[in-house]
């Protein structure tokens, strides 16, 4: 019988021991601004979610998890990178890129500058918001351009020094309907 309880001792504090490396849950969306109780460690930005960012170094890692101990998934070399930040937990943030890939990322690796990257396959920049406006440039994909305004269905936007309007569904770093100034 003694041993029979010290198994379940040692199961029961092994169990308790693999589930310290886990984050504390994150509040609930309908709680609001309520302080955090005891058992989560949230700090909240105030800012909403989701929203756009872009990396601010030439190195950036993705993390499976939000912190050091969570292994690298990708890196990213290419610093003014769009992605969407669409949950935070303490100094990371869950960030989703043009291609849907979801990780982690510390929030010392974000800038506020908003950024976008071309997706269609012929992204035309115009002298003004109209399809029949004068064509200034064209840009295959891949290209990031910084995010200027976007009204309606058109972005303004600035690539490698050239600035024009570019159909919204030709570039990828804004919701759907967001109004960008």
């Amino acid at each position: 019988m003694a041993r029979k309880r010290s198994v379940i001792v040692a199961v029961l504090l092994a169990a308790g021991l693999a589930c310290a490396g886990f984050p504390a849950t994150a509040q609930n969306e309908n709680e609001g601004d309520k302080p955090a109780g005891p058992k989560t460690a949230v700090k909240r930005t105030g800012l909403p979610l989701p929203r756009f960012a872009s990396l601010r170094a030439g190195e950036v890692y993705m993390r499976a998890g939000p912190g050091t101990r969570y292994p690298v998934e990708w890196i990213y070399r290419r610093r003014g990178l769009p992605v969407q930040i669409v949950a935070e937990f303490d100094a990371w943030r869950k960030v989703r890129d043009w291609n849907g890939t979801i990780g982690w990322v510390h929030r010392a690796m974000l800038a506020g500058r908003r950024t976008a990257i071309t997706v269609a396959d012929d992204t035309v920049l115009r002298r003004a918001p109209e399809s029949a406006a004068p064509a200034l440039a064209r840009a295959e994909p891949g290209v990031v351009a910084r995010l200027l305004a976007c009204e309606g269905g058109w972005c303004r936007v600035e690539m490698r020094g050239i600035k024009g309007w570019t159909p919204r569904a030709t570039i990828w770093g804004t919701l759907p309907n967001e109004k960008v100034d």
